[in-house]
């Protein structure tokens, strides 16, 4: 972007400059790469439109809510809440080792830096959803399938920005450290970890939100929760029911979200 200046010498607003055919051709491409996923997910402005009545008539038929079942529905939901809270805990424990052995710089075993990414690259790469689904064959249908679905993905979640976190800490403690002997494990737990904790906490209330969004639709595959309450009312055509459920967990996706934005931003005011 370039600026220009008028008769009286005031800086007039920037301007897009000329791009240069480099940059011309890769907007074009960019725009045929478009073109081309909007052709294979079949996007259509027709047939959306087209739905928009029969999004209006499942509103009319869900409205009002049903509160029959409110109080089982309610240990549903606090059902899916604790999953995500042990499944996030577990997650941030077991991505702490990983995040250490693949941060760059720490411990110097580097014989241990590859695979421990990797194994944090396949946690985050692979859906929750598909460990939801191993899951359940291995321990079978249930809250603890879905817990630990959602410890698998937490720790592939945390374990990459926990080692981010650790490698942006100042290094002059550590290194002072070393220079009076001390082995390099040691400067890890007495240096570099103290130093990341905040960014530690805001990663994993990050990812408690993330997991409490998450917890809801492993209950669709049978890992416990509220979310097999959602498809039940919802093969039975039970809209009411089903508007209920959804009003329940948006309810408890802001709660744990306006928690974590307070909690993150006292900690971020204690720096």
């Amino acid at each position: 972007m370039t600026s220009t200046a008028d008769a009286s010498g005031k800086r007039l607003p920037q301007r897009f400059s000329q791009p240069s055919i480099l940059a011309f051709f890769f907007y074009g491409f960019a725009v045929l790469v478009v073109v081309w996923a909007a052709n294979g997910s079949e996007w259509s402005f027709g047939e959306l439109a087209a739905g928009i009545p029969a999004l209006g008539d499942f509103l009319s038929r869900a409205w009002p809510p049903s509160f029959e079942r409110f109080g089982s529905l309610s240990l549903a939901l606090v059902e899916t809440f604790q999953m995500a809270i042990i499944g996030t805990l577990a997650g941030a424990i077991l991505a702490l080792p990983l995040a250490i052995l693949g941060a760059r710089g720490l411990t110097g075993w580097r014989f241990l830096a590859w695979p421990s990414r990797t194994l944090v690259a396949l946690f985050r790469t692979v859906p929750d959803l598909v460990w939801a689904l191993i899951f359940v064959i291995a321990v079978g249908l249930g809250p603890f399938a879905g817990t630990l679905a959602i410890a698998i993905d937490t720790a592939g979640f945390c374990g990459r920005f926990f080692a981010e976190a650790m490698e942006d800490t100042d290094k002059g403690p550590a290194d002072a450290l070393r220079a009076q002997g001390v082995r390099r494990l040691d400067t890890v737990f007495c240096a570099t970890i103290p130093a990341a904790i905040p960014a530690f906490i805001t990663t994993s209330l990050f990812a408690l939100e993330k997991s409490t969004r998450s917890s809801v639709i492993l209950g669709l595959v049978g890992a416990g929760g509220i979310g097999l309450e959602l498809k039940v009312s919802m093969d039975l055509f039970d809209y009411p029911r089903a508007a209920t459920i959804i009003l329940m967990i948006f309810v408890l996706v802001i709660a744990v979200e306006q928690v974590g934005s307070l909690v993150r931003s006292r900690i971020l005011e204690g720096k």
